[in-house]
Parts: structure tokens; C-alpha cells; sequence
């Protein structure tokens, strides 16, 4: 048996596991017909890297693809609170928890075509220089930022020749070098969100004055765009103000650019709505993809373990056309299953009855 057969059979079963995956559970799940040892040989032997993502997400990615299509990048934080700390384990600052949390932290690129989410591209930030801070303490920090990780996977994605056209991504993303980079470098279009305190104009010679204004003190009529000028960036843009209604009741507003001129208003929050699909990808690594269940303790290890998570989501996005089920209803659809041939595998025990 091979190594990619290995990486096969091991994401099937961080699929079909509902607890903790170890190198001795797929051993007695394969009755011993492949040994522990092998399984943490392969585990430990070479780092696999978004090349071999590539290589095996491609031939799905071709079957997709199209012109229209878009990029999403975005990040999220695998947590492993128990493990000990190495270059990829370490402390990372949570935007939506608001504090430092222990884990992997790693950016994807993922394609989303005809409906379908494909993972392309990723990077583990990996806090390989030490350093002290202001009281003395040892800390860790990432030589690369992660706009550098940006432009990076989504240069990837243009050198495999995936074709898109929009690049969305969150606020976090929204610097005006990363704007640049996809419009000058990359020769593609955006859609983002902009904080309410990023500064632009309405005005050309505004602009070449400097004159800049919050974009949150700008009077917007509704559902219509403006062409606006942000700082930093020298292409005009499209401002699309939109107002949503949250889960509790409470409105929510947010601040859209693009781009592509040639936008209708409705255009813009349909397009960037296709930026959601990323967050439910997040979910399912970590809940169906057994992401964060593995005891790996090294580098090689977590990072091939890594690898194989995306591979199984891959699959389970797959099966999601296939079975026209959710990542989730296909986890549940696996329980029940599994639930109930342990169910006959104990009658078949015959235990002893307890009723009269």
C-alpha cells in the first residue's frame, strides 16, 4: 500500500470517526491489515504541502470551473488547547472571540464554482521566530503577515490557471496593498466590506488633494452604488451601502466596495454573498473532518494530518452533489449507520434480558 492510498483510507476515516483519530484506532478498524506503525510512518515521513493539495483537488476543480467564478480567502483557528507548543501550535489572536486562543492557525483559498467549495490552496502560520516583549515575556511571532499569505494563495490560484473573476474575502483582508495586488498584479475584480472608519472621496480632485472623509459620514441613498475613491488605492470604486436585518431583530449595515464598475447595486451583496460559503467549510473541517481530534505532537505530523482534513472535506463536498445532503446531514447520515450496527452487533451478544 502506498502512501496516497494511506492518505485515502486515512480520510475516510477522519470522516467516519466521532471521536478522537489515532493511528491505533484505524489499525483495529482495518482488523490490524494495516499496522500503527505504518500509519505514523506515513503521518511522519513527508510534509505534504498545497502542491499535493493541488494535485488531488484539480482533476474536481477542472470539472467545475468557469469564467464567472470566485475566489474566497479567509482564515480560522484549529484549537488545540492540550497540545504542546511548536511553531504551528501557538497563540493566536481570535477576532471573533475577542482574545488569544492555543492552536493552528491557517489561511485557505477556497474556488467556489456551480455551486461547489473547493479548497485549492492553504498556509499554516507557522510563529517561528522568538522574541521578547515590552515586560520581558517570550513570545512568538510569523516572519510573513497574513496579507502576505494573501497574495501569496491567491497568486497560487493563477499560476494553476483557475479561472475567476472576483476575489472576496472579510474586512480583515480589506488593506489597500491587497486591492491593489488583485486589481494591478492579478489583473481580477474584488468585492469587500470596509470598516466605517476607512477614508474616501467622491471626487476625483479630492482625491489628488487628499481629501478624504469617513465612509460611514457619507449620505447614501439607499439601494444604489456611488463611485468613490478610497485612499491608497488609484482605481475608482463601487460603494454599495447595505442594511440587513441580524438573527435577533437588530439591523446590521455594512460598507461594500468593488471593483467592477459595471455592478448593479444588487449585484454586489448577491456577489459577496458567495463569501459565506467559507464559514461553513471552517465548521465541517473542525466537526466532520476530525481537524482538531488528532494527538499529533509534531510539525510534520499536525501539518499531514492538516492535509487530510482538507482531503476529506473535499470529499464530503463531493458527496454533497452526489447525495444533494449537507456536510452535516452526511456526518448524522454516518451515526445512525454506525449507531445501528453496534445496535445489532450487541443483540447479536445476546445479553441478558432484563424484562419480565
Amino acid at each position: 500500500m502506498n502512501d496516497n492510498e494511506l492518505l485515502d483510507i486515512y480520510s475516510d476515516y477522519l470522516i467516519s470517526a466521532f471521536g478522537l483519530t489515532t493511528a491505533t484506532g484505524l489499525s483495529e478498524l482495518l482488523g490490524g491489515a494495516v499496522s500503527h506503525d505504518r500509519i505514523q510512518r506515513f503521518l511522519a515521513r513527508r510534509e505534504l504541502t498545497a502542491a499535493d493539495l493541488w494535485r488531488l483537488v484539480k482533476p474536481h476543480v477542472r470539472a467545475v470551473q468557469s469564467d464567472s467564478s470566485v475566489l474566497i480567502v479567509d482564515d480560522s483557528i484549529a484549537e488545540k488547547p492540550y497540545t504542546d507548543e511548536n511553531d504551528i501550535v501557538c497563540w493566536h489572536y481570535d477576532h471573533a472571540k475577542d482574545r488569544t486562543i492555543k492552536g493552528i492557525n491557517f489561511l485557505t483559498v477556497m474556488y467556489h464554482a456551480q455551486g461547489v467549495s473547493l479548497p485549492v490552496g492553504f498556509a499554516l502560520v507557522a510563529k517561528t521566530e522568538h522574541y521578547l516583549d515590552k515586560e520581558g515575556k517570550p513570545k512568538r511571532r510569523s516572519p510573513g503577515s497574513k496579507n502576505d499569505y494573501y497574495q501569496q494563495l491567491t497568486q497560487q490560484a493563477l499560476t494553476h490557471q483557475i479561472p475567476f473573476k472576483y476575489v472576496l474575502h472579510d474586512v480583515w483582508y480589506a488593506s489597500a496593498d491587497n486591492l491593489m495586488f488583485v486589481k494591478h498584479t492579478l489583473h481580477k475584480e474584488f468585492i469587500m466590506p470596509l470598516k466605517a472608519n476607512r477614508k474616501v472621496t467622491l471626487r476625483l480632485a479630492d482625491k489628488r488633494a487628499g481629501r478624504y472623509v469617513r465612509v460611514d459620514t457619507l449620505v447614501l441613498a439607499p439601494q444604489t452604488v456611488r463611485e468613490v475613491y478610497l485612499e491608497q488605492v488609484d482605481v475608482p470604486l463601487l460603494l454599495a451601502k447595505q442594511v440587513f436585518e441580524n438573527e435577533d431583530g437588530s439591523t446590521g449595515l455594512q460598507y461594500l466596495v468593488t471593483s467592477d464598475t459595471t455592478l448593479s447595486y444588487d449585484d454586489i451583496p448577491t456577489l459577496y454573498r458567495k463569501r459565506w460559503n467559507v464559514e461553513p467549510y471552517h465548521k465541517s473541517l473542525k466537526q466532520n473532518a476530525s481537524l482538531e481530534k488528532s494527538p499529533t505532537q509534531t510539525v510534520r505530523t499536525q501539518t499531514n494530518h492538516f492535509v487530510a482534513a482538507l482531503c476529506a472535506d473535499i470529499k464530503l463536498e463531493l458527496l454533497k452533489g452526489a447525495t444533494k445532503l449537507n456536510h452535516f446531514a452526511l456526518k448524522s447520515k454516518l451515526y445512525v449507520r454506525a449507531l445501528q450496527t453496534a445496535f445489532v452487533a450487541l443483540r447479536d451478544l445476546q445479553p441478558v434480558r432484563l424484562a419480565a
